[in-house]
């Protein structure tokens, strides 16, 4: 199982919407894909799943089928996790559902990062619990349904809940804009990373319980994807461009720690993709409940929106291949990094 979060503290750049489509190409490319939905806003969930299904998912009560319904023995300091079993979505497709009540596991999150440090086993072990939720029921899963991808759904912040969900990935893929707000979204990830990954790393060497299952922490970046470019003639717009171009710079320095001379955004080698917004047939999407590039005639993608839908797949099945093979990439220089 490999882990990675989408993450990035400012929201409306279309992240969830690139999830979703990245779970069902990286499905058509082979692999087995798990996505957890660990905003609290859940709309992951909803994208996947219809009307009747979220229903019977939240009603009146008790959300066992969702993560609050994991993590809900822990909130009330009455037992471990109670992992839900994943929804199925097709033979390599599964989703741990979301669930607008998770904020409430905040509070739990904050106080058992210190707790993690503590010198009385009992209370170590309590933090430790907690701080593993997350990636003990994503591991859970991912065992059920046979997953080797998981791919982590989280909401704009840099709260408690986050940094438990960037613990337990293992690779990190941060969504932009091209704006002021993502270039200042940057300056605060970088430091945050580096401490959420430095203070796992101290705390992994206190007084873990026997047995618990840990993650690695790693939060390994893997580059960056600039979202909703506006085009025009097949190349964004100059307005774009502006903010586009100081990106590089800022990610080399800001996430990864290097100096990197100013230069243009499209030859960056940390650029994953630069996504186009496929306006006309994201509605279409959202009535046949498919993703983009699957759409047909039968769905109303005709004429123009015919050719679109082949952009669409072809910008989505190179994203995915970039991100496994920088997956490898690290991998490789960590296997070869730990021989030396």
């Amino acid at each position: 199982m490999k882990t990675i979060a989408f993450f990035n503290n400012k929201g409306g750049v279309g992240k969830t919407s690139m999830v979703y489509h990245l779970s069902w190409m990286l499905r058509e490319m082979g692999h087995k894909v798990l996505a957890v939905d660990l905003d609290p806003q859940s709309n992951l969930t909803s994208i996947f799943l219809d009307d009747s299904k979220l229903e019977k998912l939240w009603p009146d009560g008790k959300h066992p089928g969702t993560i609050l319904g994991g993590v809900e023995p822990l909130i009330e300091s009455l037992g471990d996790i109670q992992a839900p079993a994943p929804i199925s979505i097709d033979d390599k497709l599964s989703i741990i559902a979301g669930d607008l009540g998770l904020s409430a596991f905040e509070d739990r999150l904050s106080e058992a990062w210190s707790k993690c440090l503590d010198d009385k086993p009992q209370i170590a072990g309590d933090g430790f619990r907690v701080v593993t939720a997350f990636y003990r029921l994503m591991e859970s899963a991912a065992k059920q349904c046979g997953s080797d991808l998981v791919l982590i759904d989280v909401g704009p912040n840099i709260g408690a809940m986050n940094r438990a969900a960037l613990v337990a990935a293992d690779f990190v893929v941060i969504p932009l804009g091209a704006d002021l707000f993502s270039l200042q979204g940057l300056r605060n990830l970088g430091p945050t990373l580096r401490d959420w990954r430095q203070g796992w790393l101290t705390r992994k060497a206190g007084k873990v319980p026997a047995g618990l299952s840990l993650p690695s922490g790693s939060m390994s970046p893997l580059g960056y994807v600039l979202l909703n470019p506006s085009v025009r003639e097949n190349r964004p717009v100059k307005s774009y461009l502006k903010w586009a171009n100081r990106i590089p710079e800022t990610y080399s320095r800001e996430i990864l720690g290097q100096e990197l001379h100013a230069q243009a955004a499209a030859e960056d080698p940390n650029q994953l993709a630069m996504l186009k917004h496929f306006k006309s047939l994201m509605p279409m999407a959202q009535d046949a409940r498919k993703p983009m590039f699957d759409l047909t005639a039968a769905d109303g993608a005709i004429g123009g929106h015919a050719g679109a839908v082949q952009d669409c797949g072809k910008q989505f099945r190179q994203l995915a291949a970039r991100i496994l093979k920088n997956m490898n990439d690290r991998q490789d220089a960590n296997t070869a990094a730990a021989i030396a």
